[in-house]
């Protein structure tokens, strides 16, 4: 009977194991000390927090041409630090104008000052709770970054999304804001038959649809929006010398390498600050230069 009765424990210590692997496992902390960023990652069932171990060095300097949209991050950014009311914000427009650029100068700008920030997948937003409540206690001020977020037809994350900015984070844990970078203003495609949903009013007020309605409502509970331009040539130029005397070119050889930089942006189509740095680093490259 002993045997027999050892042999069912080990069955049942193999089921519970195959078991706790399935089960939700509860977000254990990190080493909060091992970096000013941090990435949630989900594996299976289980999800945790990895310190990012090479985090991004830009700085405010760094970014050209976007005074605005960076006197209005570092502003918002400034108070949430100081323990003040501050907003979660969404940052839109034009792709490679550095929205997500902004977020992670605004990081080094404040990690000093307890800025920490978590990057978080959209797949992942549905977590948000638990995350939340793993740093409720902790001292530092934290961003949930959501970088490049968006949402498709029929995706339901955004569900989760709005009823988190509905005032569960900035109510209950004053120590989080949420951050977030997207090419599209209200984070779902938006077609031409939905214009066909609004209804006028006998005084000719226009009211938009139920379906216009769902998608404005999400990124309406963002406090802080803040848009992003295509840049013209001067502007592109512009940003294009700031990344070449990073590396060191003086200034004739900026002016040398000016229409070698339009060439650069015609072929892909885009007068961008992330064209611009891509230039600045082939240039480097072919010339032996590294940042200054």
């Amino acid at each position: 009977m002993s045997a027999a009765l050892e042999a069912l424990l080990l069955r049942a210590e193999a089921l519970l194991a195959r078991l706790e692997k399935v089960l939700p496992q509860s977000l254990s902390e990190p080493d909060w000390s091992a970096s000013i960023a941090f990435r949630y990652r989900r594996r299976g069932q289980a999800g945790r927090l990895e310190p990012v171990r090479h985090v991004s060095t830009i700085r405010l300097s760094d970014l050209q041409e976007v005074d605005g949209q960076k006197e209005r991050l570092l502003r918002n950014t400034a108070q949430f630090v100081a323990g003040q009311e501050a907003n979660n914000v969404l940052l839109t427009g034009a792709r490679g104008t550095g929205k997500s650029s902004l977020v992670k100068a605004c990081l080094n700008e404040f990690a000093d000052r307890g800025l920490r920030l978590i990057e978080v997948d959209k797949a992942d937003l549905v977590d948000l709770p638990d995350l939340i409540d793993l740093v409720a206690e902790r001292p530092e001020r934290f961003i949930v970054f959501c970088d490049d977020l968006s949402f498709d037809e029929g995706e339901l994350g955004y569900k989760e999304l709005k009823s988190i900015l509905d005032g569960s984070v900035a109510a209950a844990t004053p120590n989080v804001l949420i951050y977030a970078t997207s090419n599209r203003r209200h984070l779902l495609p938006e077609y031409m038959k939905e214009n066909l949903t609004y209804t006028h009013t006998e005084d000719g007020e226009v009211h938009p649809g139920e379906v216009v309605e769902e998608k404005i409502s999400l990124s309406e509970r963002f406090g802080l929006w803040i848009s992003f331009y295509p840049f013209s040539q001067a502007e592109y130029l512009a940003i294009v010398a700031q990344w070449l005397r990073s590396f060191g070119v003086d200034e004739s050889a900026i002016e040398a390498a000016r229409q070698e930089s339009l060439v650069w942006a015609l072929e892909r189509g885009s007068r961008s600050g992330r064209v611009a740095y891509q230039f600045a680093r082939d240039y480097a490259g072919r010339h032996g230069l590294h940042h200054a």
